[in-house]
């Protein structure tokens, strides 16, 4: 397949991932074919629905490798969302009328684009593979190469999703600072809520790291120094069913031996109670241009800590969000060496014409592949029965039952 011009797109929120694919991307292709332009929509779906991009010039081909060590993207990203005509006629990005994936797909074939590389989620990856399928029936090839990006690691059927080992860490290391309140006042309770709307990977993952670092410390409990009152006392994630009576009289008795209690949350944990609690008040929640409730709106954390405060006896709460601290950190090791690894075959599949997602097919036996769209989803829940997380729960005593 003849490539003369290569686009690439991040979109939907920020992971740890961005700004090291587009680097690597950029120094894959410069090795291979310097010949071939590489451009950056600008701000995801939003910059193809205008056309505003940026063309990568010899520079940023011979120092692509400098975009590895930034979180964030250099691109920039958008919630942008094709099917919601609606709400891109009231943004200005189409007209009244206009078919938004007639749009962006013209503008491809305008823009002279014969690769698209799409990194983020399982929306934006597929809503690519709308686009060159369209483009297909009107006589323009486009091969479609996503590679899977989301802190929540809720993609089927790939293993690991880019940067959500990252942002595991990245949480663990804000706890760390949060945690270290607990002294700042008698009977203290402190919520550490991440993000995770209907996988709870992220705050498990993040617990689990933080719970090992604290494993690994030295401590000195005759100067009040106390591994006791650093480590995690509760993990809360949807795929998991509480009784919060139950939570309520546990936590009561850490509160009532040690002084504090730490909560790592995952904030998609209790929003169906959080929903009826507010439709039986008449409150009709927020929600995004994905139909999604605006979590920031209703406040998890802050529920949670009404529930608690007054059962456990907590004199002062703090509840503290990693979200924003952790998605725009740049990759780890871990995460460089997995980004490294898919950019390359990503590319191999677009100069030899083969569109998918790259990523490690569970149903494969984790093989590194291009995934056809078809098989796409989002909603992967967290598999609680694996071994570390059930260790992890039973080291805190938090018993538990899956839904």
């Amino acid at each position: 397949m003849s490539v003369r011009r290569v686009a690439l797109l991040t979109a939907g929120g920020f992971a740890p991932c961005l700004s090291t694919a587009v680097g690597d991307l950029i120094e894959r292709y410069t090795k291979l074919d310097p010949s071939i332009e590489i451009i950056g929509y600008q701000y995801g779906y939003h910059g193809l629905l205008t056309r505003n991009y940026v063309v990568f010039d010899e520079d940023a081909h011979a120092n692509a490798a400098l975009l590895k060590k930034y979180g964030g993207s250099p691109i920039g990203n958008s919630r942008v969302k094709l099917t919601n005509s609606e709400d891109l006629v009231n943004r200005g990005l189409i007209k009244k009328g206009q078919n938004a994936l007639e749009v962006a797909a013209n503008n491809l074939k305008l823009d002279g684009v014969d690769v698209l590389h799409t990194i983020g989620g399982d929306d934006t990856n597929t809503t690519a593979a709308d686009l060159a399928a369209y483009l297909k029936e009107n006589d323009y090839d486009l091969t479609v190469v996503g590679l899977p990006k989301t802190i929540d690691n809720d993609i089927v059927p790939i293993k690991q999703s880019l940067g959500a080992w990252t942002a595991a860490e990245q949480a663990s290391r804000f706890a760390q600072n949060v945690i270290g309140e607990h002294r700042s006042n008698p009977r203290m309770l402190i919520i550490h809520e991440l993000m995770g709307r209907n996988c709870g990977y992220l705050t498990a993952q993040a617990a689990y790291d933080y719970h090992e670092w604290v494993k690994q410390q030295e401590w000195l409990p005759s100067a009040g120094l106390s591994q006791e009152r650093w480590d995690v006392h509760a993990v809360y994630v949807p795929e998991i069913t509480y009784d919060l009576d139950v939570e309520g009289s546990r936590l009561r008795k850490i509160m009532d031996e040690i002084g504090n209690v730490n909560i790592f949350l995952s904030e998609g944990a209790g929003v169906e109670e959080i929903l009826e609690e507010l439709i039986e008040d008449g409150i009709e929640p927020e929600r995004d241009a994905f139909g999604h409730v605006k979590l920031d709106t209703i406040n998890p954390g802050q529920w949670f800590a009404q529930k608690f405060a007054k059962v456990i006896g907590a004199e002062k709460v703090m509840v503290q969000k990693s979200g924003y601290f952790s998605r725009s950190a740049p990759s780890n090791e871990r995460d460089l060496d997995l980004i490294g690894q898919m950019a390359d075959l990503a590319v191999e599949c677009a100069l030899r014409g083969e569109s998918g997602v790259i990523g490690q097919d569970e149903e494969d036996g984790d093989k590194l592949k291009a995934i056809d769209f078809k098989r796409i989803a989002g909603g992967k829940p967290f598999d609680v029965s694996q071994e570390w997380f059930g260790a992890m729960l039973a080291e805190i005593g938090e018993p538990w039952e899956r839904k």
